[in-house]
């Protein structure tokens, strides 16, 4: 299955989120309009509002509540999109400039408090307590998920345990609450939503560790953003954590002091570290096997083409190159 396979399975659907998404982004403050407009029709890829649907779809019901939750789940996205570019001072995304570049911070942060404060409005019409519980936990944890990255900026001292932790709060948990909310809204048996939990941390570390892969590999016309970014902010990835622990004592000193200053003066000296470590290899194999336990969630369900989808969009994850 191709992306556009998996798309075409919910493109009545996807297009009924896309939708509402324009519908709830009114406001009688026409700045607040015109940034959250931009940002979320900036092209993204939205695979967390289509894991929702199609985890829908694979329990038999994608309805106006699914598409409600995909919308949701795309809003809180969004949100931590405007912050995280503040915080990281990011002056382009999907190959444009963000909106701080073109706006300014204050207003960004508010339009990201704005798309949080819909999120939760449309959450409430809603009306089921235990996505309530799911999504008010997870901007929790995805805040804290955040500023522990921003704690560990320029220190080599972080452990790949520690990076987990970072990456499963800031990326992966947005993930897991996109097919879990699915199965919590349908009233899925608890093994089954347990699964889909599951499912969708896995898939979200694999799209964190792919990511962290490409800021070294990518290209930066395909990413929409500029190769070398994490290292420009002196960001403990896992490629520089895996390079440190086995390089030998000139490479790790040179991969530590990339680290503590930041930017790209010895981004070339870094890489040749990096390559001769087997970083990259180690850090998809680790993409690979997320992706092997999300498949493995997924025997549960009952056969369907959504089902396929859903597995075709973990393989899809680790195969990307934006």
């Amino acid at each position: 299955m191709s992306l556009n396979d998996v798309l075409e399975l919910v493109q009545r659907d996807f297009s009924a989120v896309d939708s509402l998404i324009n519908e709830q982004l009114e406001s009688r403050v026409p700045l607040v309009e015109k940034i959250a407009n931009y940002i979320v029709n900036s092209g993204g890829k939205r695979v967390r509002p289509l894991m929702v649907l199609l985890a829908s779809q694979a329990l038999g019901k994608c309805d106006e509540g699914a598409v409600k939750l995909a919308a949701i789940i795309e809003f809180l996205h969004t949100a931590t999109l405007l912050h995280d570019d503040v915080v990281d001072t990011s002056d382009m995304r999907r190959g444009k400039p963000t909106s701080n570049a073109k706006w300014g911070n204050a207003p960004s942060v508010l339009v990201g408090d704005f798309l949080y404060s819909r999120s939760f409005q449309m959450l409430v019409e809603l009306g089921n307590l235990k996505v309530m519980h799911i999504l008010s936990g997870t901007t929790c944890i995805i805040a804290e998920g955040e500023v522990m990255q921003l704690t560990n900026v320029k220190n080599p001292n972080i452990t790949e345990e520690q990076y987990y932790t970072v990456i499963q709060g800031k990326t992966a948990q947005l993930f897991e609450a996109s097919t879990h909310g699915a199965a919590a809204l349908l009233e899925a048996p608890q093994e089954i939503q347990e699964a889909l939990r599951q499912y969708g941390k896995e898939l979200g570390l694999a799209f964190q560790l792919i990511d962290d892969v490409l800021d070294y590999e990518g290209d930066a016309a395909e990413l929409g953003k500029n190769v070398g970014d994490d290292l420009a902010e002196g960001k403990p990835t896992l490629p520089l954590i895996h390079a440190m622990a086995h390089a030998d004592e000139a490479g790790r000193k040179l991969v530590r002091q990339a680290i503590r200053k930041g930017g790209l003066d010895i981004m070339d000296e870094v890489m040749a570290v990096v390559n001769a470590t087997g970083s990259m290899e180690y850090t998809r194999q680790q993409a690979y096997n997320c992706v092997q336990r999300a498949e493995q969630q997924l025997e549960l369900l009952p056969d369907s083409e959504a089902k396929e989808a859903l597995r075709a969009l973990a393989r899809i994850a680790v195969s990307r190159t934006n």
